[in-house]
């Protein structure tokens, strides 16, 4: 619209307003007919006028036109910008992936190291892997001192050359594990050869391992069905064993069971027992700085037990569900006592009992922070609550000392999984 002089403006302003305001019900009665407004002086031809206007319009006819034009241009422009920023968000990512490969340069890039997404081990990562593979070996060359002393028992010459040649392998894979540290530390192993040479250090593990356990299943038929224990060398979520026999409906239980942990901060979970609907029907667990704690439907009693040095000691917990009535024994002797603790809730069965983990859903959730390191053996459950002296014969390995009535302590009983292991145990010599 073509400008005017100031007293035109403003005879204009209100024209157009009256415009606005009337020109759809104007536009229904004079079909597709288009209005037109242009300034006209107050002493003008408003004929002329009209001419001129004619002359605008088709000049902002082609204004629009032209702005249409550039409006769509930019639209192109812009979609091609986004499948640029598309193609480089995808690329930057590529890189990101590899870089986390390399650690940055001295004195540049970021502090940490990202995720690995591709399957090798960051430099954290393989220290703490490294610091596995230790636990790991110290693991089997316990069990190689024990496989030791059955053959000196049984003066076997063929099981002798099996230790020396098993001792042979661990001193290998120490060596291996020792040049890895020392490649690691000088930044000579690229993220494919460390991934390699980690491959054959685990399958060496794997198959010495497997070599054992063959050992001490041979030991099976020379020593009674309850004296064995349970390893569990590392803090992991997937290690542990089930027994194989579920829980009935109690309304009062004695547990009981040797064990022996240095791990900190906690030993984790010695047992669990989830039911349907309830994960924590009847846990024992010892996590992070907490002190011992025995859960039974989620409701909690923290036992007095002193027990994480690395020793092994008789532990036992008894309760009834009248009043929630509970009581802790070391070592043969009460260490406390307390009642309320789930009064009037007896203990339901068709559950999992898990040893060495503690379970966040029926028979698995298993949280690797939560998982039992150490050794255990005898675990037996009664459906009664036992008396001090029971439980004093149990500790000091009384001949007259019962299993459990509900859970026994026997190989067939138990299925283990995720390398935890068995071995010969006899209580009594842990005493002496």
């Amino acid at each position: 619209m073509a400008a005017g002089p100031p007293g035109t403006r403003r005879l204009l302003q209100p024209l157009v307003l009256l415009l606005l305001l009337l020109g759809p019900a104007l536009g229904q009665g004079l079909g597709q007919t288009r209005f037109i407004c242009t300034s006209v002086p107050l002493d003008g031809d408003v004929c002329a006028a009209s001419a001129l206007g004619t002359g605008t319009a088709e000049e902002l006819k082609g204004t629009v036109l032209q702005l249409r034009e550039t409006v769509l241009q930019q639209k192109e422009t812009i979609m091609n910008q986004k499948e640029t920023i598309r193609e480089l968000t995808a690329k930057l990512g590529r890189c990101e992936s590899q870089s986390v490969l390399e650690p940055p340069a001295e004195g540049k890039g970021r502090k940490g190291f990202a995720k690995n997404t591709m399957g090798d081990l960051s430099r954290p990562a393989a220290a703490e892997t490294l610091s596995q593979l230790g636990q790991t070996l110290q693991s089997l060359k316990t069990r190689l001192e024990n496989l030791e002393q059955f053959s000196r028992m049984n003066s076997s010459s063929q099981t002798n050359n099996l230790k020396d040649i098993l001792q042979n392998k661990i001193d290998d894979l120490e060596k291996q594990v020792l040049s890895r540290v020392n490649s690691l530390e000088e930044g000579k192993l690229s993220p494919r050869n460390e991934s390699e040479e980690r491959g054959k250090i685990e399958s060496t593990l794997t198959s010495l391992h497997q070599r054992i356990s063959d050992l001490e299943k041979g030991q099976k038929d020379n020593r009674p069905p309850d004296r064995f224990q349970l390893t569990f060398p590392l803090r992991t979520n997937y290690m542990y064993a089930k027994v194989k026999k579920s829980l009935p409906e109690m309304y009062a239980f004695s547990i009981c069971m040797w064990i022996k942990s240095s791990a900190s901060p906690g030993m984790g979970t010695p047992f669990s027992y989830a039911v349907p609907g309830q994960a924590n029907e009847l846990v024992l667990i010892e996590w992070g700085n907490n002190p011992m704690e025995i859960l039974i439907n989620d409701k909690v009693a923290k036992l007095p037990f002193a027990i994480n040095d690395g020793k092994w000691h008789h532990i036992c917990v008894t309760w009834t569900t009248r009043d929630g009535v509970w009581e802790a024994y070391q070592d043969g002797s009460q260490t406390g006592n307390g009642e309320n603790l789930a009064p009037y809730h007896p203990i339901k069965p068709q559950g999992v009992l898990v040893l060495g983990q503690e379970q966040d859903t029926l028979g698995g959730g298993f949280d690797a922070t939560q998982a039992f390191v150490g050794e255990l053996a005898h675990f037996n459950v009664w459906d009664r609550r036992l008396s001090p002296g029971e439980v004093y014969g149990l500790a000091t390995c009384s001949s007259k000392a019962l299993a459990g009535n509900v859970i026994a302590w026997a190989e067939a009983n138990i299925d283990i999984y995720g390398g935890a292991t068995k071995w010969t145990f006899e209580a009594c010599r842990q005493l002496n």
